[in-house]
């Protein structure tokens, strides 16, 4: 028995002290940090400042700006989950093309992000992309313009989410979808259900722990997203699109301002945690196990 232990210790050893090198004496060194008002550059020491770099956040308008933007992010997260249970649910059925369309929709996923934001870029592209074009040609003469306008970036941000979260919940729906029974589902056909009610009262409380699963894993990506905002806008023009991540990131890499980049990066956490235990306390009353 102790030398089972042992071994069990030996294999997740590797694993277990990359986690502490890499992930738990940096989160910890920045729970420090949060606390000082360390600039990096400086070549100066750490200094002790209490909860100064949060009033400083209560301060700061770009702050403010970067929350206001976070909490917008949010908003994919619902329109994609339900987007992509309801082309499960049509893909779960016999339809033409049924593993093509499968490919297609999922293929933004294992696609590099990078690769993924020039696409929306040309796609958005204000005089010559094809979605002002389209645009133009149904009689909009004056169509947005997307990424170079502060007040139309956002938008293009957040249609660029959704489309992006739809194959993802569509394959895990998928894979929810055909755990149900066949004949549970030909039971209540035959005693006269319709497919509304088949959808209402079979199968949504049947999807709901996958339903639960993606919304707290969307809500922690869409918080946490940095990449393609950042290849795409970098948090402009004007800030417009500026989230909390790239407020941190900023702070860090582009003014050394650890201590500051730290008690931001600990806010996002603290949001992240908050409304992921909403979501797990919000569970009880329609989830079904």
């Amino acid at each position: 028995m102790k030398r089972q232990r042992l071994l069990g210790y030996v294999f997740i050893a590797p694993n277990l002290i990359g986690m502490m090198i890499f992930m738990l004496i940096p989160a910890l060194f920045s729970f420090y940090l949060m606390f000082t008002d360390w600039v990096f550059a400086s070549g100066e020491s750490p200094h002790f400042i209490g909860l100064d770099n949060f009033k400083m956040m209560v301060r700061d308008d770009l702050f403010a700006v970067s929350v206001k933007n976070t909490l917008l992010v949010l908003i994919p997260v619902p329109i994609s989950i339900i987007l992509g249970f309801l082309i499960a649910v049509m893909l779960n059925n016999r339809v033409y093309l049924q593993k093509t369309l499968r490919a297609f929709f999922f293929a933004p996923y294992f696609t590099s992000g990078i690769a993924i934001a020039f696409v929306w870029m040309v796609l958005f592209q204000p005089a010559n992309g094809p979605i002002n074009a389209f645009l133009r040609s149904v009689g909009i003469a004056e169509p947005p313009k997307w990424f170079a306008s502060p007040d139309t970036a956002m938008y293009a941000v957040l249609i660029m989410m959704i489309a992006g979260g739809i194959g993802y919940n569509m394959i895990i729906y998928l894979a929810a979808l055909q755990e149900i029974s066949p004949e549970q589902l030909e039971a209540a056909k035959m005693d006269g259900a319709t497919f509304g009610q088949l959808l209402r009262l079979i199968i949504l409380p049947l999807v709901s722990p996958t339903t639960l699963f993606l919304m707290i894993t969307g809500c922690i990506g869409s918080i946490k997203g940095f990449g393609m905002i950042y290849a795409i806008t970098q948090g402009g023009p004007a800030n417009s699109t500026t989230v909390f991540s790239i407020f941190a990131y900023k702070k860090a890499f582009n003014f050394y301002e650890m201590g500051y980049a730290s008690a931001v990066s600990w806010s996002m956490f603290l949001l992240i945690l908050g409304i992921s235990l909403i979501q797990w306390a919000g569970q009880k009353k329609w989830v079904h196990y």
